[in-house]
């Protein structure tokens, strides 16, 4: 039962996003066509538990690290929808749109490592621990996602 609970408290929260509408009209005096129309939304990143491994030597303490932090979030849904100038008179040719769909983001922060340079006490050093060279390692940030944008014409409505 304790081994559930600790991990649902690791795994992030579900990610949310604000939504925003970009507000273009203020263009239209100054271009000959329709304003286009850009609706997004700003992605709202959650942080999950840290996660910690001793990983290493099997003697002695474990490492003193700053572990990982997994962030959850999504790629919001983006739309950009430009109405096309009418070149010819009386002529319609629709919309060009440029759409993105909304995808999961999952991401870890940087982590730090420092081994132990204290070992366990042994017995030919009359108790005496042994000392060595503490190993320091950083470990990168790591992203997942991924975008699958679309470009299409949308037809005139009747």
């Amino acid at each position: 039962m304790t081994a559930l609970a600790s991990a649902a408290m690791a795994a992030p929260a579900s990610a949310a996003e604000a939504p925003v509408v970009v507000p273009l009209q203020g263009l239209e005096p100054a271009i000959p066509m329709d304003a286009p129309t850009v609706a997004t939304g700003v992605p709202l990143p959650v942080p999950g538990a840290p996660t910690v491994f001793h990983e290493g030597r099997s003697q002695g303490m474990p490492d003193i690290g700053l572990p990982r932090v997994p962030v959850a979030s999504s790629v919001p849904k983006t739309v950009l929808a430009a109405p096309l100038p009418e070149v010819i008179e009386g002529s319609q040719f629709g919309t060009a749109l440029l759409t993105s769909p909304g995808s999961p983001l999952k991401a870890a922060t940087p982590a730090a490592k420092v081994g132990n340079p204290v070992g366990m006490p042994r017995g030919d050093r009359f108790g005496l621990p042994e000392l060595a060279m503490p190993d320091a390692g950083v470990l990168t940030p790591a992203v997942n996602g991924g975008l699958e944008p679309q470009l299409g014409l949308a037809q005139p409505t009747a």
